[in-house]
């Protein structure tokens, strides 16, 4: 387990102080893996840092297990090499001249265990990643996917009490991050240690988080389950940051238990707030996935407009919708219109429609 309470740290500049984190809490249950989500500067690598040991908080707590390694108001901060961490970091940080065993072998220099230990403990650890048959094998004639294996080989041969990722899979080419996303997945439920995962991927942290924590300039913004995030997200910014969305501006004009009607500039469309927060003359957005609207005009809320363009993708007709002011990005079904200027009507459900609030 690993809980961390109310986190700041501050870097000072010429001209002022910026907050890199501004206090963030959250807590990562045993077994269980949390991704911390942002776009750059969001402050996510800098509390993934602080958990690890490698930057000291202005403010805080963080216990791992039952030690607090972290308050800053009592003076306490344990060095990283005793917060018993494994960590993954963005480079491999492969030494080139060892072996494969010989890479993952030096993460237990310095423990008083027999070279007997240390050697079944290196061989557990790439039997679980599945590099044992590559362990006489020199570092570098490895592939990318086998590199990040050998350094996760490297985190876990010591049995920590839980592994860090700081955008593990960032330097891979995006066919071997999907192989590998899967992968680290696997491998961290077969092993079932708590993780903290950093990532700006959407793809990636839908994929593999139990939990997801959304960032915004140094503040958790939202924290839930991957599919309740991804399908009713607290605000704009969420919405917009996971994946895409179409986000149409309104008035709310009735409420009616979850669902609540919308005036828009397309007539009264109906969302749904599962919240329940929002009240009759708030300013809204209506946020619709692009795969929840249809080419036909079957669905409860219709909007009216034209094909401004249109690519077959296989699976889907990748289209944008010009709706007067508005263009609408849809997934449409294959024998959808692709004709520009072709008059189109999309309609969509009022569950796929999740009302957020404007501020």
């Amino acid at each position: 387990m690993i809980r961390v309470e109310n986190l700041r740290k501050s870097f000072e500049t010429k001209s002022e102080t910026v907050h890199a984190i501004d206090g963030v809490s959250f807590e990562v249950a045993a077994g269980e893996m949390v991704t911390l989500l942002g776009p750059s500067g969001c402050g996510k690598t800098t509390t993934l840092r602080c958990v690890a040991g490698l930057e000291r908080p202005t403010g805080g707590r963080i216990v791992v297990g039952d030690q607090a390694v972290v308050n800053v108001e009592k003076g306490v901060f344990v060095p990283a090499h005793l917060r018993h961490l494994g960590m993954v970091f963005q480079s491999y940080a492969i030494w080139p001249h060892m072996t494969v065993f010989e890479n993952v072998a030096y993460a237990l220099e310095g423990r008083k265990i027999s070279k007997a230990d240390a050697r079944k403990l290196t061989m557990e650890a790439l039997e679980t990643v599945q590099l044992a048959g590559h362990a006489d094998r020199p570092a570098p004639r490895l592939s990318g996917g086998q590199q990040q294996r050998v350094a996760i080989a490297r985190a876990i041969v010591g049995k920590p009490q839980a592994l860090l990722f700081d955008e593990p899979l960032s330097n891979l080419d995006a066919k071997l991050r999907v192989e590998m996303r899967t992968e680290l997945r696997r491998l961290q439920k077969q092993i079932g240690l708590t993780s903290i995962y950093v990532t700006h991927d959407q793809a990636e942290a839908l994929a593999i988080s139990d939990w997801i924590i959304v960032m915004k300039d140094g503040k958790i913004v939202e924290y839930g389950r991957p599919t309740q995030i991804y399908r009713y997200p607290a605000n704009a910014f969420t919405a917009q940051f996971i994946g895409s969305t179409n986000l149409i501006p309104g008035a709310v004009r009735s409420v009616d238990g979850e669902h609540v009607g919308v005036d828009t500039a397309y007539g009264v469309l109906v969302g749904i707030d599962k919240t329940k927060r929002v009240r009759n003359g708030d300013k809204v957005w209506l946020s619709i996935r692009p795969e929840d609207l249809a080419s036909d005009a079957a669905g409860v809320n219709r909007i009216d407009g034209h094909l401004d363009f249109a690519i077959f993708a296989g699976a889907a007709v990748e289209a944008e919708v010009a709706c007067g002011d508005l263009k609408m990005f849809c997934l449409l079904g294959r024998d959808a219109p692709m004709t520009p200027g072709e008059p189109i009507s999309l309609s969509f459900g009022p569950d796929v429609a999740v009302v957020l609030p404007q501020d």
